[in-house]
């Protein structure tokens, strides 16, 4: 069956993450967005695990769901099945040492398959750091340990290095990261399964290194907040569970596609200083020899500058077995930006609800609907909005030091607005 997966959140025990990142609340919302398949988040903090133990009953698939269905807290016809969203154990840890005289900060997503296999890790992880402390604990070991206690105690274990292009806290980041996955993971690299793309880069962006052909490339929201669920996520035609999607992940096999952001929205896309307001490509920056024309200081490499950096081949090239990828802009922000509101304004709540309970997840809105019929519900502007989308016509400010970037899919209709009020 296809299915949609989005595989790493957090819970409201990790830092700067909403308190309603609750597991009722999260079924909610992937129902409301199209996911199938969502993330625990943070199973390894103490706290959170009790919960998921209290709340949700596995399946013999490797996977789990809701004991209870969860109350609706919405005006619309939300009717809600146990199988309606499966959970996966998952969690996210984060990775500081020392090596080759630089100081490391690495992320990295750990898909569970049991109970059993989380508390094995918990217990060896308890003694190298306080799993208490974050719902993203931080240990003072480097990947290759962790992969070797994975090994020992759960190797059934998905090991995912996250957002592996983000400057402070990732594999490939410009201020913390390495050169190659061999120069992170030593001989141990075979067991990586697969490296998330992040919010800042895209699979063709990833493409421009063939060191990364054998890695799977997936996408997942990190969302540290319920409307963030599913802004990105993978598209699979599997059997569900636990093994048929890691197997899949693994070989690209049922593994169809992911779902991206457009990078340029990332807030680590491009280089800067958020501070001074400076925004840079990576070729501006190159001829400033990195540094901030207003305060002299170094700037933020982004995504786009290190990619740069570490590739041999052109844009455009696709390697052989590369699974397929579509950018996609949440329907919240269409309608927000076509009616002229916040995407947390009542206004734009209800008309997203209403669009849910016509159509269907907000996938299958952003991707199947007709916009016809888009039109009649939600008005001219958000149809031409996601049309505009699906055609890959939108305008683009790119993100960078910190600061999110602006995707505009009704950049056409200011335009003609703004020219049309010049004439007065």
């Amino acid at each position: 069956m296809k299915f949609l997966a989005d595989l790493h959140v957090h819970s409201r025990h990790s830092r700067a993450t909403s308190r309603d990142m609750d597991l009722p609340v999260m079924a909610i919302w992937a129902k409301l967005k199209g996911i199938k398949v969502i993330g625990t988040g943070d199973f390894t903090h103490p706290d959170w695990l009790f919960r998921i133990k209290n709340l949700l009953e596995p399946r013999e698939n490797g996977l789990f769901v809701l004991k209870n269905p969860p109350a609706n807290p919405f005006p619309v016809n939300l009717t809600f099945e146990k199988e309606d969203v499966y959970f996966m154990l998952s969690s996210e840890v984060s990775l500081i040492y020392s090596k080759g005289d630089r100081v490391r900060k690495i992320h990295v997503v750990l898909l569970a398959e049991s109970l059993e296999d989380v508390e094995r890790l918990n217990t060896v992880l308890s003694a190298k750091g306080n799993l208490q402390a974050d719902g993203r604990p931080t240990f003072g070991m480097d990947m290759r340990e962790l992969i070797e206690i994975i090994q020992k105690n759960a190797p059934a274990t998905a090991i995912i290095p996250a957002h592996i292009w983000t400057p402070w806290f990732s594999l490939f980041g410009a201020n913390s990261g390495f050169d190659s996955i061999e120069e992170c993971c030593g001989d141990l690299a075979e067991f990586i399964t697969a490296l998330e793309t992040g919010l800042s880069s895209d699979p063709p962006m990833n493409w421009r290194l063939s060191s990364l052909d054998k890695f799977t490339l997936v996408s997942n929201s990190d969302a540290h907040s319920p409307t963030n669920i599913g802004r990105e996520a993978n598209l699979f035609d599997t059997e569900l569970s636990y093994k048929a999607i890691v197997d899949a992940i693994k070989t690209r096999k049922g593994f169809l596609k992911t779902i991206e952001f457009f990078p340029e929205e990332g807030k680590y896309h491009y280089d800067g200083h958020r501070n001074c307001g400076v925004r840079l490509s990576p070729r501006e920056a190159m001829k400033l020899d990195n540094i901030c024309p207003k305060c002299g200081k170094k700037l933020t490499i982004g995504v786009a500058h290190r990619v740069e950096e570490l590739a041999d081949r052109e844009e455009g090239e696709r390697p052989e077995g590369a699974v397929d990828y579509t950018h996609l802009f949440p329907l919240q922000e269409i309608i927000a930006k076509a009616e002229g509101k916040t995407k947390h304004s009542k206004r734009i709540m209800e008309m997203f609800l209403s669009a849910f309970e016509a159509f269907g997840g907000e996938f299958k809105i952003l991707t199947e609907v007709p916009t016809d019929e888009i039109k009649r519900l939600l008005g001219e502007r958000v149809a031409k909005g996601i049309e505009n989308m699906r055609k890959g016509k939108v305008k683009v400010e790119p993100g960078y030091d910190g600061v999110y970037g602006i995707i505009d899919p009704l950049f056409e209709d200011e335009e003609k607005k703004n020219k049309q009020q010049s004439l007065f």
